[in-house]
């Protein structure tokens, strides 16, 4: 996961979600803006990252970017669900 969040928040909110994946700290944005999840002409404290998912296949080329139904981000109430789907799009082979 990638935040635009500093360090300390991200770990605030690690602990308080119980998250026990990776997440990257950008507040300088770099990264947001180069996988182009931040709309560059928005004003500067209005650019949150949107939630988008990106499918990395074994040689480390991108073969999905799930940006949600209406492409603005993805639904935090379906993402598990649709998590599994692209999986099984992709023929990623379960475990």
């Amino acid at each position: 996961m990638i935040s635009v969040d500093t360090l300390d928040e991200n770990k605030a909110f690690a602990e308080k979600e119980h998250a026990d994946f990776p997440m990257l700290a950008n507040p300088d944005k770099k990264v947001a803006f180069a996988y182009q999840v931040i709309t560059p002409d928005m004003p500067a404290d209005r650019q949150y990252a949107k939630r988008f998912t990106f499918y990395i296949d074994p040689t480390g080329k991108l073969a999905l970017v799930d940006r949600g139904a209406t492409g603005r981000g993805i639904n935090p109430a379906t993402s598990g669900e649709d998590l599994l789907k692209h999986l099984d799009e992709l023929k990623v082979p379960k475990k």
